[in-house]
């Protein structure tokens, strides 16, 4: 799942050694953390957070066959 994640959100970023996804388990499912840089951060989140909802459009349809409810929060 976290390489699905990274895959889509370094093709999209300019310094992708950068990128950081930090993932946090819980009951209600699973928390991804998507951290790049500072400059990079408009490519990942779109005018009016265009690209950063189709993102998480993906990443649904990927973890709907596992039955996990997934969250992506882009931090700065």
């Amino acid at each position: 799942m976290e390489e699905i994640l990274k895959t889509i959100i370094e093709n999209l970023v300019d310094q992708k050694n950068q990128v950081q996804i930090t993932r946090v388990d819980d009951e209600k499912g699973v928390l991804l953390k998507v951290k790049v840089a500072d400059e990079d951060m408009g490519k990942v989140i779109g005018k009016q957070g265009r690209i950063a909802k189709a993102i998480r459009t993906v990443m649904k349809a990927v973890t709907s066959k596992e039955h996990k409810k997934v969250g992506i929060v882009f931090e700065e």
